[in-house]
């Protein structure tokens, strides 16, 4: 049984040429959190959850610690990786229009609000480290940029070679 909608894509649009003075700066304030809040929406986090640096670095990274409704975190703020940022989208603002003159396609517009080159994660019990499932997850961008590389006649031949060695 085919529940509709389901097995079709969706068109829709990203508008990243937003006027630069309109997004917003977030590096150091992104957060990937060991939980689920269900809640969306504005909030004073800053009144609430103060990260501070506790003096230790393991496998590099600078440990920092926080509260979050009395539990303890440990994190690390990471760079995200050369070529990468990450963004913050929105739905597009279309103005005031009736539902029925709007296609699916019009409501799928997204445009950028606020950017970030880096991010801070944290773990309930453990320290950071490097074999965290977050910065392993990091990996696959050199994996998915050595599969999508054009192959060279250069490489082709290299690769002959090596194999005529064994």
């Amino acid at each position: 049984m085919m529940m509709e909608g389901e097995g079709r894509g969706s068109i829709g649009s990203i508008n990243l040429s937003k006027d630069k003075k309109l997004v917003v700066e977030l590096s150091g304030q992104v957060h990937h959190l060991p939980c689920c809040i269900k809640y969306d929406g504005p909030c004073s986090v800053f009144d609430y959850f103060r990260p501070k640096s506790n003096g230790m670095e393991v496998d590099g990274l600078r440990v920092e610690e926080a509260y979050f409704r009395g539990r303890k975190l440990r994190g690390a703020t990471v760079p995200l990786p050369d070529g990468y940022s990450g963004f913050v989208l929105g739905k597009k603002s279309r103005g005031k229009r009736k539902v029925s003159e709007m296609s699916e396609e019009s409501s799928n517009c997204w445009e950028v609000n606020a950017k970030f080159d880096k991010l801070s994660y944290w773990n309930h019990d453990t320290l950071p480290s490097k074999d965290d499932a977050f910065l392993r997850a990091f990996l696959w961008f050199a994996v998915a940029e050595a599969l999508h590389k054009p192959v060279t006649a250069e490489d082709l031949v290299s690769a002959s070679v090596s194999l005529k060695e064994y």
